[in-house]
């Protein structure tokens, strides 16, 4: 399937069957907007999904779509699972990708927490 980061929202996607637990994950934080938990193929030593509660493909569908309290709600527990999981201190990244171009997978707005090492460059510089 082909993900481009707008809508129309695809209910059969991981996220959604992960929110309503058809598919296990391995758990860090939930509440009543968000849940986050552990990517099953890591990019970093320590590398957290979370995911709003509802059927957003990407930030610009999810910003213009969700309610405040929903988008508040949701990046309050990113901040919070990047502090439980002791990112604070050393600094941790934050991405989300929109579309294919971007590398998005999955059609379900999420944001990845990446930390636990230096990472580098996010992405190879522009040759001048």
């Amino acid at each position: 399937m082909s993900v481009t980061g707008k809508p129309p929202y695809d209910d059969a996607n991981i996220f959604a069957r992960i929110l309503r637990g058809e598919i296990p994950c391995k758990k860090i934080a939930e509440d009543e907007h968000a849940l986050a938990f552990h990517d099953i193929a890591p990019q970093a030593p320590l590398h957290a999904l979370v995911i709003p509660k509802g059927r957003w493909v990407s930030a610009a569908d999810f910003h213009a779509e969700a309610p405040a309290e929903t988008i508040a709600g949701f990046w309050r527990l990113v901040t919070r699972v990047a502090r439980e999981l002791g990112l604070e201190e050393s600094g941790y990244r934050l991405l989300s990708n929109m579309g294919a171009d971007a590398g998005q997978e999955v059609p379900h707005f999420h944001v990845h927490i990446f930390g636990g090492r230096r990472l580098g460059r996010m992405v190879p510089a522009v040759p001048t």
